[in-house]
């Protein structure tokens, strides 16, 4: 299970906006395999060095996206963040695009909500709105 606060998606959800308006759209996740897929307001939950979600508005020459990491897979406060990914995201690097339209919803049918909590399976991956 991956959580992350519901400010700091809308926070990265509007930073992705703002770069994609000065720079001329949305980033493809896809790395230019399939054009005008998923190049659209959202976010990406990578997992790499920890888990994330990631801004994916275009970026002007040394620019760098918005990135909060999940509370669980934070290499800075988690020693433990490397088991834990390999666990729960898997233990090869990935990436999955998170719908910005899908995410606002979510959190506008869940009044009170603070926090989205991610859950991976095989082939699947469900967001439940939490309030803590």
């Amino acid at each position: 299970m991956f959580t992350f606060s519901t400010t700091d998606v809308r926070i990265v959800m509007m930073r992705g906006r703002i770069d994609a308006y000065r720079n001329d759209g949305f980033r493809n996740p896809h790395y230019g395999l399939y054009p005008g897929r998923d190049e659209q307001s959202g976010v990406w939950l990578v997992g790499d060095e920890g888990v994330y979600i990631m801004s994916n508005g275009k970026l002007a020459e040394g620019q760098r996206p918005c990135v909060v990491y999940a509370e669980e897979c934070d290499p800075k406060t988690n020693p433990d963040w490397w088991h834990y990914k390999r666990q729960h995201f898997g233990g090869d690097d990935g990436i999955e695009f998170l719908e910005g339209a899908m995410l606002v919803k979510l959190i506008a049918a869940s009044p009170g909500c603070t926090d989205l909590q991610i859950i991976m399976g095989e082939t699947s991956m469900s967001i439940t709105p939490v309030r803590r």
